[in-house]
């Protein structure tokens, strides 16, 4: 249940002027001009005088217009009025043909105290000019009113659905990952990797803007960003021409909770819990034209625990090689950003904004007494080793944006915006191979050490205007330069001393530039039958300049690196949305559009990761965009109280970047090549195809004007090929996938509420197996202070289960594996937060422009199969 003090604010500036009774003017802003009158205070058109008043109502505080509000003039014998009319966008107001007297003139707008000015003298012929008349805050204590209904969890519009996640308990505490598995159409594994409708090939942005830390791991990105600093997520199925060819399952923006009021405001946002702890501040400070944000927040994970065995089989022609592994893992990690924003209202048509964040990842993953166990063909005894594994993954990115709008009239603007991102990461690994038989010294030791950046310069340009009432066309250009590095090496160590260079490993250095340059045109048209047809299509030109160097074992400096030699390529990117609202708020719409993937560094980098030298993988520098075809139809409609959206959908990628295994020959112990045992290594090419065609079923209701209770499942047919000629490596595999999830929030008295959740995702078809299902649950528990400001509650997750495992196989004709997950991840967190400052009206903030690079597939694991082991080391920032 909501309490707010607008509606007393509204009646509050009605019932100051007595018997007087206001006009409604629908649609004021960006359309037709209010009548000039009051109607009833002027029956008919005779001149009553030839006195004019006119004046500008402004902000006794910022000094700016304030625009459309009420102007009376009144007798000041009767009381009564007798003429008024409404201020302009740009607060002024004139009133005509006024008779001789002394009146009395009342100013009235909501979130204002109501002014009066008692004497005004008119003669019939004189003209009066008031001037700037100031309306101040009406920041009355007001006895405050309760709003039944509730607002909804699910909104949607031409191109999207949006999540209000503003409204969640639960995820109180929580990071971006709570609320990304609450989202319609959105799913998110184990390891924080979200997929929309069965796809991994998704673009994250954060206010709609792209980071250099989202483009190296989406995952770990999402554990950067606070629940409660989310507000909305929006989730773009078919984006519209002017979006980035990238991402070909849809675009998923992150909008934060952000304040357009006067004055200074402090949140303090806190928690614990027996998995992790954050605190969080966020200060606002807003005066005249100008306004300054300061938001700082660090989240600490312990006590994150679990453990893996993994059972894999490869089959050669002296027989079967079998191997059994176990681990206990644990992980522990500090997150932090900080963000400081200014924006400046240059003139009631154009503003800047700019700002400069700096977000901070330092994670350890501990896999312990790792031990592996090798029967190889002909042996009489298996091969035992044991090893306990250090991953680190240290990062810091530097995000800067500078915006400028300008508005012409409604719907016509120029946006110009600029952004610089870089992220500097450290993804290293350290194996402690311990001595047979007991296990308990060190006997040699194994390190990838893997530095690398990712540099991001864009500018952008944008236009809009309106054609006629019904129409509107788009276009603009952008230009993307992204610069990336990966070096790696490799160390060994006798002993627990320290570490030397491998002499039988090379260091490498993988140097890949990436330029963008893209122009879009997009048109939208409206007809009086209710349709609504959008239209456009985008050109992007590609040009990628690519050396890898190599190092003999040895070296110190290296030779010249090696041209890749990869060509450069273009895309045509066509985009159509036909949308028809029928009668009782029913919504039908159809879309198509194409996209394209480039590929991650993920899939690109050709550091070979041994942390599991059993199971390896590299990249491949050489990889090429996926493209991908999608169809929707999809119908919304509001049944009294009840909200549901269907869609249908189909998508078709070809050139897929696929995930090839084979086997090698292996030490276990030291991951070197060797005829001790076989392992199977991993890498990308283009050769895949995949479809999907499946729905999406989605409701939400409100029970009682407190009680909302929703949820919805997806299910899509999943097929999948990698178009390998031989038949050693040729696979196939296909099936459906169902994911359901549902939720419930009750609003109880005094300010109590409590909210419940659950999520569970049934088998993953991949290409050559499956990972299995798995499920999430919680429930909450709130209570506001009085004056809201500020909450305390309790949060509860996966309580019943202890551990929760998670089956996965795979196989072909040359090898097969299987391994069980076990998370113990039943958490309670304790949650706080308190607001100081104090907050007046503003003047209605325009919305900023911003850059958005929708242009690179996935994150750390998105596209390729999961592992059954811990993140691999040794991945560094994939280019966009």
């Amino acid at each position: 249940m909501k309490k707010t003090v607008l509606s007393l604010c509204i009646c509050s500036a009605l019932l100051t002027a007595p018997k007087l009774v206001w006009a409604q003017f629908p649609g004021m802003p960006g359309g037709a001009q209010p009548p000039a009158a009051i109607p009833g205070t002027a029956t008919d058109n005779t001149p009553r005088g030839n006195a004019k008043l006119t004046g500008v109502v402004t902000d006794s505080t910022t000094g700016k217009p304030v625009e459309f509000a009420s102007i009376a003039l009144i007798n000041a014998q009767t009381k009564k009025p007798i003429d008024g009319t409404v201020a302009d966008e740009k607060g002024k107001f004139t009133l005509n043909k006024l008779p001789q007297g002394d009146f009395q003139l009342l100013i009235s707008f909501v979130g204002y105290r109501n002014k009066t000015i008692s004497s005004v003298k008119l003669d019939r012929k004189g003209d009066i000019n008031l001037g700037a008349i100031k309306l101040g805050a009406d920041v009355r204590t007001l006895k405050e009113v309760e709003v039944i209904g509730q607002a909804s969890l699910v909104e949607e519009k031409v191109d999207r659905l949006v999540y209000n996640a503003d409204k969640d308990l639960t995820a109180k505490g929580g990071d971006a990952t709570d609320v990304m598995r609450k989202v319609p159409l959105l799913s998110v594994d184990l390891d924080g990797n979200v997929s929309l409708r069965g796809s991994s090939n998704v673009r994250v942005l954060i206010n709609n803007k792209p980071s250099t830390i989202v483009a190296s791991s989406v995952a770990d990105a999402l554990k950067q960003i606070p629940a409660d600093m989310i507000k909305t997520v929006e989730v773009i199925t078919s984006p519209s021409a002017k979006y980035d060819a990238e991402g070909s399952a849809g675009i998923i923006n992150i909008i934060t909770k952000k304040t357009t009021l006067q004055g200074f405001t402090l949140n303090i946002d806190s928690g614990v819990g027996n998995r992790g702890s954050n605190l969080g501040l966020n200060g606002n400070l807003r005066t005249g034209k100008m306004g300054f944000s300061l938001s700082g927040f660090g989240r600490a994970n312990y006590n994150v625990v679990g453990k893996f065995a993994n059972t894999q089989q490869t089959f050669g022609s002296k027989g079967t090689t079998t191997t059994d592994q176990t681990a206990n893992t644990r992980n522990h990690g500090l997150f932090g950003q900080y963000t400081l924003g200014w924006d400046y209202d240059i003139s009631k048509t154009s503003s800047i904004t700019a700002s400069l964040r700096y977000g901070a990842r330092n994670n350890y993953q501990n896999q312990d007494n790792f031990l592996t166990r090798t029967i190889s063909p002909g042996s009489l005894f298996p091969i035992v080793s044991d090893r306990n594994v250090l991953t680190k993954d240290l990062s810091g990115t530097v995000d800067a944006n500078v915006d400028y709008t300008r508005t012409f009239k409604p719907q016509q603007e120029l946006s110009v915006s600029a952004q610089f991102s870089r992220n500097n990461r450290n993804n290293d690994f350290t194996s402690d191979i311990m001595s047979a038989p007991n296990f308990s010294d060190v006997l040699s030791r194994q390190q990838n050490l893997n530095n690398s950046y990712n540099q991001e310069s864009t500018i952008q340009g944008d236009y809009q205007t309106p054609i006629g009432k019904n129409q509107l066309l788009e276009f603009g250009g952008k230009g993307i330069f992204r610069q990336v590095e990966s070096a790696f090496s490799y160390n060994y160590a006798v002993g627990s001393g320290g570490f030397t260079t491998d002499p039988s490993r090379a260091a490498n250095t993988l140097n890949y530039d990436q330029s963008i340059g893209a122009g879009y045109v997009s048109y939208t048209l409206t007809t009086k039958k209710k349709y609504t047809f959008k239209a456009g299509t985008r050109y992007e030109h590609t040009t990628i300049n690519a050396n890898y160097s190599q190092n003999q074992p040895g070296e110190q400096g290296g030779a010249a690196g090696k041209d890749l030699g990869i060509p450069s390529y273009s895309n045509f990117v066509p985009s159509i949305n036909i949308s028809k609202s029928l009668k009782g708020g029913k919504t039908v719409k159809l879309a198509y559009n194409r996209r394209l993937q480039r590929p991650g560094i993920q899939f690109l980098n050709p550091n070979v990761n041994t942390s599991n030298p059993t199971s390896i993988t590299r990249g491949n520098p050489l990889l090429s965009p996926e493209l991908t075809d999608n169809l929707e139809l999809s119908t919304s409609a509001y049944i009294k109280s009840v909200y549901l959206n269907v869609s249908l959908f189909a998508r078709q990628t070809n050139n897929s970047i696929t995930s090839v295994r084979d086997t090698i020959r292996a030490d276990a112990s030291l991951g070197t090549t060797s005829t001790l045992a076989q392992a199977i290594q991993t890498s990308y090419l283009n050769i895949g195809r995949e479809s999907a065609y499946g729905t999406n079923v989605f409701g939400n209701a409100t029970l009682f004007s407190k009680w909302q209770i929703g949820g919805g499942f997806d299910m899509y047919y999943a097929y999948l090929t990698n178009n390998n000629a031989g038949s050693v490596y040729n696979a196939t595999n296909s099936g459906w996938v169902t994911t359901g999830r549902f939720f419930t929030n009750l609003t109880l008295k005094n300010g109590w509420g409590v909210q419940g959740f659950g999520f569970i995702r049934g088998r993953q078809v991949q290409l050559q197996g499956y990972q299995g299902g798995f499920a999430f649950y919680s429930i909450g528990f709130k209570k506001d202070l009085k004056d809201k400001r500020g909450s305390f509650g309790v949060a509860a997750e996966n309580f019943l289960n202890h551990p929760f495992t998670v089956n996965s196989e795979s196989s072909s004709p040359i090898f097969a594996q299987s391994s069980t997950t076990s998370l113990y991840n039943a958490g309670v967190r304790v949650n706080f937060s308190y607001k100081l400052g104090k907050l007046s009206f503003d003047s209605p903030q325009r919305q900023k422009k911003s850059i958005n690079n929708d242009d690179v597939k996935g994150g750390e694991g998105g596209g390729g199969e999961q592992q059954p082991q811990a993140a691999p080391a040794g991945g560094a920032r994939r280019p966009r």
